[in-house]
């Protein structure tokens, strides 16, 4: 499990396991984001078994499933919702940590400078700079 710090309160990380939850608690983390969809997974994988899990290790979980197809702004405004109200720090997670890189990014356009959440992101291994446009456009009309 590879976890890439985006901000002091905010890490991403590939698909997780049950496992890999222990990890997540002994490093730390209060609260967990699942922004993959079950659909895209073994059943074992499932956001309400990952859920149990967390939550039997006393974290908390947010399902946020982010489709690979694209992002809607409900996705975004709980992203948001989740960044700005749940127990820090946070670890998101998708397949391979991009879809939480960018639900970051897109809940953060009208927080922090456009190149800042481009720079961090590419710090943490995720090119998120396609998405300039879509960044700026939500930073001006917020």
């Amino acid at each position: 499990m590879k976890i890439s710090l985006l901000a002091p309160d905010y890490s991403v990380s590939e698909q997780l396991t049950e496992a890999d939850l222990v990890t997540v608690k002994a490093e730390g983390f209060k609260t967990v984001i699942c922004n993959r969809p079950d659909e895209e997974i073994d059943p074992a994988l499932h956001a309400r078994f990952m859920e149990a899990e967390a939550n039997r290790l006393g974290l908390d979980f947010i399902y946020n499933p982010v489709s690979s197809r694209g992002f809607t702004m409900p996705n975004v405004e709980l992203q948001t919702e989740a960044i700005d109200t749940a127990k820090k720090p946070i670890l998101a997670y998708c397949r391979s940590g991009t879809r939480s890189t960018v639900c970051w990014a897109l809940a953060h356009a009208e927080r922090l400078p456009v190149d800042e959440i481009i720079q961090t992101a590419a710090k943490a291994g995720y090119d998120i700079g396609k998405l300039r446009p879509q960044l700026e456009a939500m930073a001006e009309f917020g």
